[in-house]
C-alpha cells in the first residue's frame, strides 16, 4: 500500500462496532478447565480391587525359610564406593547379625575392584574364598551343559552378590564362572578376613559357627516348608504324618493415604458459577491429581510399590541392554498366568524397535476402545509413572492379577463417609475468617503382592539406544 492510501484508510472513521468492544457484550462459547497431568493411568483399571473394612490386609502365606532375598545397597563417594554396613545382614551366613561395631569393620574391610566387560571373574569349580558384592554393572553366570558347552545361568546386576558359602566353609567352590558383561564395580569381602575380624569379635565367631551348624530346612523349590507325601506305594507301608505350616508374623499391608485441601472463595462460588460450577471444576481436577499421585505410590513407594516389592529371584536384566522378545518370553516364564505388562511409553517404543528389527510384528488388541499392543497374548499398557533414569533406563513390570489367582491386587475402602468415588472422599470443613471453604479431599489405596512369583521386573533396560 502507497504512502497516501495509508494517510487515506487512517483518516477514514469508524463506521461500525468492533469486535474487541462487542465480545464485552458477548456470551463467549468456552471449554471447561483442561489438564495436562491426567494420563490413561492403566494401572488403576487393571488391577483388580479388594475391599479392606478395616484399613488392614494381611497376606498369610505358607511358612517360607527366607535367606538373604534383598539386595546389597552401596554409597557412593565419587569414585569410591563402599557398602552400607547393615545392608551386609542381606548374605545369608550374617542373617539377623546384630553386632553393628563388626558391620563396620567388615564393610571397611571389603576391597573395590573394577572388572572391565569381559573378564572371568571366578571359575566355576575352584576354591571360593570371598563373597562379591555387585554394586554396579551386570555379571553373566555360566555354567557347562550336557556336551560340554557354554550355558547361560542368568545375569545379576546392581546390588547382587554371590559366593557367600565362602565365609562358612573352608571347602566352598565356585558352582558357576561369573563373566562381566560390562564394566562392573564389584566389592570383595575374603574369608579370611572375616575370619581375621571373628578371632577378636566373639559375637561374630559364635553367629559363623552357629550358621554353619543350622541343617538344611526341608523346602520345596520356592522355598515353603515341605508337606510330606507318599505316592506309587502298594501294599501297606507306613503313610508319612504332616501339617502345613503358616508364616508366624504373616505382612499386613495398611491402607495409604493422599490429601489436600480444596480452597475456593465465597465470591467465586456465589458469583461466578455459570455457565461452569466452579467447586465443582475445582474439585474434579483435584481429583484426577490424586489419582494420579495413587498410581505413583502404587508403582514407586518403597512400602508398598511394585517396583520395591519385587522378590529378589524375580528381578531380570536384559541380555543386551535393551529390551528384547527374548528377555519378554523369560519374564513371561517366571510366573503362569501373566496378565498384563506395564512399562514406560519409552520403554514400548524400545521393544517396538527390537520387534521391527527382527521383522515382528506385535498383535494388539481392543481395550475400553484403546488399541493396545500385546506380547504372546498379554497386554502391554503404558505407565509413565515407571521412572526413566538419568543413564536413559527403566523397568518393566509383568504381574499376575487377583486374589484367585494368587496375584497382585489394589487395597481399598468403599463405603467411607462423603465419599465421591470408592475410597475417595471430599469432607466440607467450613468457612474461615476470610470467606474462603475449604474442602478436605481424601484418597485411600495400596497394593499388596499375595505370592513371590506374582510380580517379575525386567530392569535396567535401555531405551535411549538406536540401531
Amino acid at each position: 500500500m502507497s504512502v497516501r492510501a495509508e494517510n487515506e484508510a487512517q483518516e477514514t472513521p469508524q463506521q461500525a462496532l468492533g469486535a474487541a468492544a462487542a465480545r464485552n457484550l458477548a456470551t463467549t462459547t468456552k471449554s471447561a478447565p483442561q489438564m495436562q497431568e491426567i494420563t490413561s493411568r492403566w494401572l488403576l483399571k487393571a488391577l483388580p480391587w479388594v475391599s479392606v473394612q478395616g484399613g488392614t490386609y494381611r497376606v498369610n502365606r505358607r511358612l517360607s525359610y527366607s535367606v538373604g532375598d534383598g539386595r546389597v545397597t552401596f554409597v557412593q563417594t565419587g569414585s569410591q564406593v563402599s557398602v552400607i554396613p547393615d545392608e551386609l545382614r542381606e548374605l545369608p551366613p550374617l542373617r539377623d547379625f546384630e553386632d553393628a561395631e563388626a558391620l563396620r569393620e567388615l564393610a571397611g574391610r571389603c576391597e573395590q575392584r573394577v572388572y572391565p566387560a569381559g573378564t572371568v571373574i571366578t571359575t566355576a569349580g575352584e576354591s571360593a574364598d570371598a563373597v562379591h558384592l555387585l554394586a554396579h554393572g551386570r555379571i553373566a553366570r555360566l555354567g557347562t551343559g550336557s556336551y560340554g558347552d557354554e550355558t547361560s545361568l542368568g545375569l545379576i546386576g546392581d546390588g547382587s552378590y554371590f559366593g557367600e558359602q565362602a565365609l562358612l566353609s573352608d571347602d566352598a567352590v565356585w558352582e558357576s564362572t561369573a563373566r562381566a558383561e560390562t564394566e562392573c564395580t564389584v566389592l570383595v569381602l575374603t574369608r579370611a578376613d572375616v575370619l581375621n575380624l571373628a578371632e577378636r569379635a566373639p559375637a561374630l565367631a559364635e553367629h559363623l559357627r552357629r550358621a554353619a551348624l543350622v541343617p538344611e530346612q526341608r523346602t520345596n523349590k520356592y522355598g515353603e516348608a515341605a508337606i510330606d507325601l507318599a505316592a506309587g506305594h502298594s501294599g501297606e507301608p507306613v503313610i508319612p504324618h504332616t501339617f502345613v505350616d503358616y508364616e508366624a508374623s504373616p505382612r499386613e499391608y495398611e491402607l495409604s493415604v493422599a490429601q489436600t485441601v480444596l480452597k475456593v472463595h465465597t465470591r467465586v462460588a456465589d458469583l461466578y458459577n455459570q455457565p461452569m460450577n466452579q467447586t465443582e471444576h475445582q474439585l474434579r481436577l483435584t481429583v484426577e491429581a490424586l489419582r494420579e499421585r495413587q498410581e505413583h505410590e502404587l508403582v514407586n513407594n518403597r512400602d508398598f510399590g511394585l517396583l520395591a516389592n519385587a522378590a529378589y529371584d524375580q528381578r531380570l536384566q536384559p541380555h543386551d541392554e535393551v529390551p528384547s522378545p527374548d528377555d519378554m518370553d523369560e519374564l513371561l516364564s517366571r510366573r503362569r498366568g501373566s496378565k498384563l505388562f506395564l512399562a514406560h511409553p519409552r520403554a514400548i517404543a524400545a521393544f517396538g524397535r527390537e520387534c521391527n528389527r527382527r521383522g515382528l510384528v506385535p498383535e494388539s488388541i481392543d481395550v475400553g476402545g484403546h488399541r493396545v499392543p500385546t506380547w504372546r497374548g498379554v497386554p502391554i499398557y503404558p505407565c509413565n509413572k515407571i521412572p526413566v533414569r538419568d543413564d536413559r533406563t527403566t523397568s518393566i513390570i509383568c504381574m499376575r492379577t487377583g486374589e484367585e489367582e494368587q496375584g497382585v491386587v489394589g487395597l481399598h475402602q468403599p463405603g467411607i463417609p462423603d465419599e465421591l468415588e470408592a475410597s475417595l472422599s471430599c469432607r466440607f470443613m467450613g468457612i474461615d475468617e476470610q470467606a474462603i471453604i475449604s474442602y478436605l479431599v481424601t484418597a485411600y489405596y495400596s497394593a499388596a503382592v499375595l505370592v513371590p512369583d506374582a510380580l517379575g521386573v525386567l530392569e535396567n533396560v535401555q531405551v535411549s539406544r538406536w540401531r
